[in-house]
């Protein structure tokens, strides 16, 4: 599978990296950063630091900064650390990002490779938005476009009706719902379905010492902000959407046209519509076949 991570890093985000890196049936070939967990500049220098540490050599391009209409955001320091990746400093990786934006990025990386490229974006749509904005030929040379964010059937984690993703950008993820886009939400109907505890992370140190170290590193903050929210563990968001994308049999979905609120106290809620192509929602799954596709893949590296 070819691959390319829209990103906000983010300890789940890190998780969602480490994963494609690894996984032998994962052909990873870029990496686009977004404002949401961090800044944008904070992301790219996360997703260089994450590429380095994990030994590929893979763009990393830079995108938005702020929603497509919304005011802007600040970083989600509470929930994954000043710096994005729980407790650790702000990283100093030697690459540099590209000189391409995430959107011309996302547009050449598509038409080079037409009909083969997965697009998993792990944070606020902004930047897939902007690349339809930019290329009318992109969502014709995607492959297909499987993104993190949204819930139907389940409460919000930002507000009683929203998930992050899709609170911090509605506009964006609305221009891609209409798109025409081969699209597979996975939301906070399966995420929060399986829940990594503190042992989880240790079980991933005692198979990949140095990969599974450090994300269970990275993980005590984040952990410690479950704790806050009265849950027992970290949802599975990010690492959940590559395994989606990878293995869909894994995964029961409604077939559905989704809208998003714009405005009101409802704004970035998900919820059944008509009149638009339908997409792909994962509503149930495998839990231990997901988990354990997620701990292979860092048993055998």
């Amino acid at each position: 599978m070819k691959l390319v991570i829209d990103t906000d890093p983010g300890v789940d985000d890190a998780m969602a990296i480490t994963f494609a890196a690894l996984h032998p049936d994962i052909e990873l070939l870029g990496l686009t950063t977004v404002f949401g967990n961090v800044t944008a500049a904070q992301g790219t220098r996360n997703a260089l630091y994450l590429a380095e540490r994990l030994g590929i050599s893979v763009p990393v391009a830079e995108g938005a900064n702020i929603p497509r209409a919304l005011p802007p955001f600040k970083p989600s320091v509470h929930v994954h650390g000043p710096e994005g990746l729980g407790d650790l400093p702000a990283p100093e990786p030697t690459g540099k990002a590209i000189g391409e934006s995430a959107a011309q990025f996302l547009s050449r990386i598509a038409r080079e490779n037409p009909g083969e490229i997965v697009l998993c974006p792990v944070g606020p749509m902004t930047n897939v938005a902007a690349a339809i904005d930019l290329d009318p030929d992109f969502i014709k040379n995607i492959k297909s476009i499987v993104f993190m964010g949204g819930t139907l059937d389940r409460h919000g984690n930002v507000s009683p009706f929203a998930e992050a993703n899709t609170w911090h950008d509605p506009h964006a993820l609305d221009v891609v719902l209409q798109s025409g886009a081969d699209i597979t939400m996975v939301g906070l109907d399966v995420t929060m379905s399986l829940i990594l505890k503190a042992a989880d992370f240790s079980q991933m140190a005692k198979l990949n010492p140095r990969h599974g170290g450090f994300l269970q590193d990275i993980s005590h903050f984040y952990l410690e902000f479950y704790k806050t929210v009265g849950e027992a563990g970290c949802g599975f968001h990010d690492p959940m959407t590559i395994v989606a994308a990878l293995h869909p049999e894994m995964f029961e979905a409604e077939s559905t046209p989704l809208a998003v609120k714009l405005d009101g106290e409802e704004i970035g809620r998900t919820y059944r519509t008509s009149g638009r192509a339908p997409v792909r929602v994962c509503l149930n799954l495998d839990v231990e076949r997901v988990k354990a596709t997620f701990m292979d893949a860092l048993a055998t590296n």
